[in-house]
């Protein structure tokens, strides 16, 4: 999202209120289901909640019995119940849940992480050497993240596995074990043995590149500078250095850092797939949530948990899903945090079920919306295009729904 002039957002007491810095987005591909997560069912029939129950959080609302960490630290966050959308398919949803826009209309837009990075370099609010967009550790596969926007707004994705011995960023972090000094001195030698004119700008891209390697972008993607302890802390899991790495990020001043955590497409043996997987993200988003609390980052930054669309609340018994639960966009859970945003609180009543939305519906423009004005991005200025301008208005027309004022400081 890069604007034509900068222009103050269109929010209460803008004047005088605090922007976030960075955004943490964990995207649960795949779409994980909201029974099990944020908005458990115990009083439901069996065959929707399969006996489990919920356990109350410090904040006094209620998530799943897989959730005891989160429980803890409910007034760092909170949950929105209700978010809706038509469409139970990966690409179409993946689509209105990234970039606020519905599907089929000729233009790809570009996801949040690509408009709110975008913006952030082209305003001048961040000058670091990484890219202001990073995503940890694979591209998430549904949908152009950049849209329309060109290749010099592109996420650096990471590749590499965080909880390896040793974190392997494509191009920045050099495979072999090279120490620093090993890494200078082979910069240096292929100096020495050039004798052809370098072109200027091929000669500052390999500078460039060298700064990067050698300086302190690269050591943000060091995990053995943590504390032993700080590192279990998060839980010797993907999903746990991830966050760790995402944290670490943050620090640095990257404006925009999404984690992609897969494997949420729990068609069959739900119960089954889905316990491990949701005890890790437990405990590490809990770590995160807790250690950008005690940092004193929580404030400076919004961390946003949540799929492409939930389950179906009904469990399908038959062969073949066997205990599964397919795709459910009708009314599905997200969590998130920071930002000056309240935590403790749960947006939104389902009915019994969670079958459908009881009280106040929530858009994923308006959940997007959200998060980039937090920002201090306008959501509704206007963006150039190749082809023409045109409002990337977040808040569509005729919507009763709105954005998450409630949560607003």
């Amino acid at each position: 999202m890069i604007p034509q002039k900068a222009k103050t957002p269109a929010t209460p007491a803008s004047t005088t209120r605090k922007f976030a810095t960075s955004v943490i987005e964990i995207w649960q591909n795949g779409g994980p289901c909201q029974l099990e997560t944020f908005d458990p069912k115990p009083r439901a029939p069996y065959d929707y909640n399969n006996g489990l129950k919920s356990i109350k959080t410090n904040a006094g609302f209620e998530v799943h019995e897989w959730l005891p960490e989160l429980a803890k630290c409910a007034d760092l966050y909170s949950v929105v119940r209700t978010l809706t959308h038509p469409f139970p398919g990966h690409e179409k949803a993946a689509y209105i849940m990234q970039t606020g826009h519905m599907p089929g209309d000729g233009i790809t837009y570009p996801s949040v992480g690509a408009a709110i990075s975008s913006t952030m370099l082209m305003q001048k609010k961040y000058e670091g050497d990484l890219p202001p967009f990073v995503i940890l550790t694979q591209p998430k596969g549904r949908f152009s993240e950049l849209g329309f926007l060109s290749d010099a707004y592109a996420p650096l994705v990471t590749g590499g596995d965080p909880k390896a011995k040793k974190f392997i960023v494509d191009g920045i972090v050099p495979p072999g074990g090279l120490t620093e000094a090993q890494i200078k001195e082979r910069f240096a030698r292929c100096a020495r043995v050039s004798r052809v004119a370098v072109d200027p700008v091929f000669e500052k891209a390999g500078l460039d590149a060298q700064k990067i390697i050698t300086g302190t972008a690269a050591k943000t993607f060091n995990l053995d500078e943590e504390d032993k302890k700080m590192r279990e802390r998060y839980g010797m899991t993907t999903i746990g250095q991830q966050l760790l790495a995402a944290r670490r990020l943050v620090e640095y001043g990257v404006p925009y850092i999404c984690v992609n955590y897969g494997g949420w497409d729990s068609h069959k043996k739900h119960f089954e797939t889905m316990k491990r997987p949701t005890h890790e993200m437990d405990q590490a988003v809990a770590a995160l949530l807790t250690d950008l609390k005690e940092k004193n980052l929580l404030d400076s930054t919004i961390v946003w948990l949540a799929g492409e669309f939930g389950r179906v609340p009904k469990v399908d018994r038959q062969a073949p899903w066997n205990g599964g639960r397919n795709h459910f966009p009708r009314c599905f859970s997200a969590l998130i945090a920071g930002g000056g945003l309240k935590g403790g609180v749960a947006v939104g009543v389902s009915d019994d079920t969670t079958d459908k939305v009881k009280e106040r519906p929530v858009t994923p423009p308006d959940f997007l919306g959200t998060i980039c004005e937090r920002m201090g991005v306008d959501p509704d200025d206007r963006l150039p295009s190749a082809k023409k301008d045109f409002s990337f208005s977040v808040m569509p027309k005729g919507s009763d729904c709105g954005r998450l004022k409630e949560l607003y400081v």
